[in-house]
């Protein structure tokens, strides 16, 4: 039993702690990263995840839902921590982050697939920075010196040309919403989504001026206002396929998500299966056991011959 176990919420953190002679365990939501999505409801193996709509004041904007995690049913797994596509959930061990799950490759972990490439990038490339809806780029300018320049444009053409650009993803937070390469100033930066499926609104179902899921989306530009202001649309070249959008809308079926594929590392066990199946479809499984037996069958042959 442990000598504590214990929950502590505050604006911006929801600490879970369980301390034991020997180990402190530790589950903490960054607030100001959650986006209120369900992937660690659906991926939790234990159920202990809630995600909740938030009721809304009259004539303010939906607020994103609210996560909460059962102390009595979490074990500190680290699933969520693993499955988390904005990096919201950290699960420590001593103060540590430990995936104990991924190193037994009984969870995989998502592969965040951005490539940068600085050789196509010139003084331009700052506006990186302006269009990632989640701030999670910082691009610096170095003189061949290595000096710091911090109004590259202040520069003449030749000094600007002699400029090295440095810029740092925070990629451990990326949902690989893909709209700093479609909407980036060139094409330095190439990112390959984690998630894929199909996402459409119903809009005969949708509520006359409801705005619920646009308010609470995190990627700019995946939701949108039709040209009369009507009715949101989706676009899918940005939806991350969250699914926070679907937690808030006040009608169930307005929301048609399915995720398709879902991009990550090799993993052995069948705990994943069902995740997945929850994640995503049945028919996803399937497809990942095919892979897997075809894998086993050329490993045959390679140690065969």
């Amino acid at each position: 039993m442990p000598l504590k176990h214990q929950k502590t919420e505050t604006e911006t953190q929801l600490l879970n702690e369980r301390i034991h002679h020997a180990r402190h365990y530790a589950l903490v939501v960054d607030k100001t990263l959650c986006v209120g999505c369900e992937v660690c409801k659906l991926v939790c193996p234990r159920e202990a995840i809630t995600v909740t709509k938030v009721e809304k004041k009259q004539g303010e904007k939906a607020q994103k839902p609210k996560i909460d995690i059962d102390l009595a049913k979490c074990h500190y797994c680290g699933v969520c921590n693993t499955m988390c596509p904005y990096g919201a959930i950290k699960v420590l061990i001593d103060g540590k982050n430990i995936r104990s799950v991924v190193e037994k490759e009984s969870f995989p972990e998502l592969i965040r697939e951005i490539k940068v490439d600085t050789s196509k990038c010139d003084t331009r490339c700052v506006d990186y920075a302006e269009v990632c809806p989640l701030n999670l780029i910082t691009v610096t300018f170095l003189t061949p010196d290595g000096e710091k320049i911090e109004n590259p444009d202040e520069l003449s053409e030749n000094e600007k040309k002699n400029l090295k650009t440095q810029i740092d993803i925070k990629t451990e937070l990326c949902p690989c919403c893909r709209i700093c390469e479609l909407k980036g100033p060139t094409d330095a930066i190439q990112v390959k989504k984690i998630f894929y499926g199909t996402m459409k609104i119903h809009e005969e179902k949708c509520p006359e001026g409801c705005r619920d899921c646009l308010d609470v989306c995190p990627i700019t530009g995946a939701l949108y206002l039709s040209d009369d202001a009507k009715k949101v649309k989706v676009n899918e070249t940005f939806c991350v396929y969250c699914g926070a959008c679907r937690i808030v809308c006040p009608v169930p079926e307005a929301i048609e998500l399915h995720r398709t594929t879902v991009k990550h590392t090799p993993v052995k066990s069948g705990a994943w299966n069902k995740a997945l199946e929850k994640l995503a479809s049945t028919k996803e499984v399937a497809k990942e056991l095919r892979a897997k037996g075809a894998t086993k069958a050329r490993d045959s042959v390679d140690r065969r011959f």
